[in-house]
C-alpha cells in the first residue's frame, strides 16, 4: 500500500456510515448474540485461541455476521482475505487459494477466507471451494441472510460449522444507540448529542432487531437537527419518527421470512384465529406480496383444513382469488381479508384431504387385476360381448337414489378413504352416508389406507407456486 492508497483508505473510514465506523473491533464489544459468542461458548472459545474451523453465520440483516468476521480478522494470526459473492467469481477464488498455498508452503500460516452473501456463488462456485476446504488450504467463514441448509452446497455445509445469528433485542439496540451518540472517535459523540427516553425507545422499537436500520436512523436525526439554545442537539421524539418512519418489518420475498409468514399465516387459518391470520396477511401485504399467490394459499386452506365442515369456504376463496385479479391493490386486502377471516373462523375438518392421500397411497402399495367389469364402459360396440357394463344397478332407480353395490375393486372392498369429521356440515354427511349404509346393511369399513399429511406449505409447495 502506498501513501496515496494509506490517505483513501483513512478518508473512507471518515467518510463511511455509522454503522460502519462503528463495528466492534473485539468480542467483548459485540452486542448481542450472547447464544453463541458467550464466554463460555464454543464460538468465542475458538476466536480467542485462534482455532477456527469453517464456519457459515446465518442470519438477518444488522444482526452481525460481518461483524463477527471482522472482530476475527483483528484476533487472528491467520491470514485474512474478505470477498463479496455478489462481484467476485471463480477467478478471484483461484487467485486466493493459490496465495494460500504458498503462505502455507513457506511461512506455515493459514488462511481465512471471509465470503460474504455466500448463497449469490452458484453451485460450481461454491464445488471449487470444496477440496481447500477439505485439506485445510482455507478456513471459510461464509456470511448469508439465507437458510444455509437450501442456499448452501450440502457438501459444503458438512464440512462447515453453522451458527445462526438473532435479530438484536431492543435492549441491545438501546447500547448501540448510546454508544453512537457518546463515542467521539468512531461516532456521533463531537456533536454533543443527547437523546430522550421516548426517542431512545422509539428507534430501538422500529429498528426490529436490525442494527443497521438504527443507526442509520440516529445520524440521520443528529446530522440533521439544529443545535437548541443550550448548544446541544436534542434527538427528540417527533425528530425520532421523521428519520425512520416506517418499521423495519423483516420480509424477503424468496428468504426465509417469506417461508416463516406464509407458514405462520397458514397455521393460524388452520388453528382458527382469524386475528393471527389477518395479522400475517397485513405483514405480507405491508412487504409486497403478491397477492395472488397469497390468494392461492387461502384456496389450498379452504380446501384442505375445512374442508366439507364448510363447503362454502372454498367457494369464498375461488371468488377472492377471482377478485383480487380484477380489483388490484389497494382494494384488494379488503377482500383478501374477507376470505382469510371466513376461512378461518369456520369449523374445520381435513377428511376429503387425509381420503386423496389415503387412496393415492392404495394406488401405490395395491395390485389391482381389474376394476369391476358391471363398472367398466359399456357405450361402443361388442361391450356386451366382453361382459362390460352387464349386472350395473343405476342408483336413480332405487329408494333415496342409493342401493348397495361394490365400487372399489375386489383387492380394496372394504377400504373407507373418507371419513367424515363431526363439525360443521361434515357431520351431516357423515350422518347421511351412515344412514344409507345401514338400511343397505353395509359393514363398517376399515381404517383408510396411507397416513395423513402434513402441512401443506411447505417449501416444495411454495417453490410450485412460484413456478406457476
Amino acid at each position: 500500500m502506498d501513501l496515496f492508497d494509506y490517505m483513501r483508505e483513512n478518508q473512507k473510514k471518515k467518510e463511511a456510515p455509522l454503522a460502519a465506523r462503528l463495528r466492534p473491533e473485539t468480542l467483548d464489544e459485540v452486542v448481542g448474540q450472547r447464544h453463541i459468542i458467550g464466554k463460555d461458548k464454543m464460538l468465542y472459545r475458538a476466536i480467542q485461541a485462534d482455532k477456527l474451523s469453517s464456519l457459515i453465520l446465518y442470519g438477518p440483516p444488522g444482526t452481525g455476521k460481518t461483524t463477527l468476521a471482522r472482530v476475527i480478522a483483528g484476533t487472528t494470526s491467520s491470514e485474512f482475505t474478505q470477498i463479496n459473492a455478489t462481484v467476485s467469481g471463480k477467478k478471484d477464488m483461484e487467485q486466493i487459494v493459490e496465495g494460500a498455498k504458498n503462505l502455507a508452503g513457506m511461512y506455515g500460516r493459514r488462511t481465512i477466507l471471509f465470503i460474504d452473501e455466500i448463497h449469490r456463488f452458484n453451485k460450481a462456485q461454491q464445488d471449487y471451494l470444496l477440496p481447500f476446504v477439505e485439506d485445510g488450504t482455507i478456513i471459510l467463514i461464509g456470511a448469508t441472510t439465507e437458510n444455509p441448509y437450501f442456499e448452501v452446497n450440502g457438501a459444503l455445509l458438512s464440512r462447515s460449522v453453522v451458527f445462526e445469528l438473532k435479530s438484536l433485542e431492543t435492549d441491545d439496540i438501546k447500547i448501540l444507540l448510546r454508544r453512537a451518540l457518546t463515542d467521539e472517535k468512531k461516532g456521533l459523540g463531537s456533536f454533543d448529542a443527547v437523546i430522550s427516553d421516548e426517542a431512545l425507545d422509539f428507534l430501538a422499537d422500529m429498528a426490529d432487531g436490525d442494527a443497521r436500520t438504527a443507526l442509520n436512523a440516529i445520524e440521520l436525526a443528529v446530522l440533521t437537527t439544529e443545535r437548541s439554545e443550550d448548544g446541544k442537539i436534542h434527538v427528540t421524539l417527533p425528530v425520532a419518527e421523521e428519520c425512520i418512519q416506517r418499521r423495519a418489518v423483516r420480509y424477503d420475498k424468496d428468504g426465509d421470512n417469506h417461508y416463516d409468514t406464509i407458514s405462520a399465516f397458514i397455521k393460524s387459518m388452520r388453528g382458527t384465529d382469524p386475528d393471527a391470520a389477518v395479522y400475517y396477511l397485513a405483514r405480507m401485504l405491508n412487504a409486497g406480496e403478491d397477492i395472488r399467490f397469497i390468494a392461492r394459499r387461502i384456496m389450498i386452506c379452504a380446501s384442505e383444513d375445512v374442508g366439507n365442515a364448510d363447503p362454502q369456504a372454498l367457494q369464498v376463496a375461488v371468488a377472492a382469488a377471482q377478485a383480487v385479479e380484477r380489483v388490484g391493490m389497494p382494494e384488494a386486502q379488503i377482500i383478501l381479508a374477507q376470505a382469510v377471516t371466513y376461512v378461518a373462523s369456520a369449523p374445520k375438518s381435513n377428511a376429503a384431504c387425509n381420503a386423496i392421500f389415503a387412496a393415492m397411497e392404495a394406488v401405490k402399495k395395491v395390485k389391482i387385476r381389474t376394476i369391476p367389469p358391471y363398472l367398466q364402459d359399456a357405450h361402443y360396440g361388442g361391450a356386451g360381448r366382453l361382459g362390460r357394463g352387464i349386472g350395473y344397478l343405476y342408483a336413480h332407480d332405487y329408494p333415496r337414489h342409493y342401493v348397495k353395490q361394490q365400487y372399489l375393486p375386489d383387492e380394496l372392498k372394504n377400504e373407507r378413504f373418507y371419513l367424515p369429521s363431526d363439525n360443521g356440515r361434515e357431520r351431516e354427511i357423515g350422518q347421511w352416508l351412515q344412514s344409507l349404509r345401514q338400511e343397505a346393511g353395509e359393514e363398517e369399513g376399515q381404517e383408510a389406507l396411507g397416513t395423513r399429511r402434513e402441512d401443506s406449505e411447505e417449501r416444495p409447495a411454495d417453490n410450485l407456486d412460484k413456478e406457476l
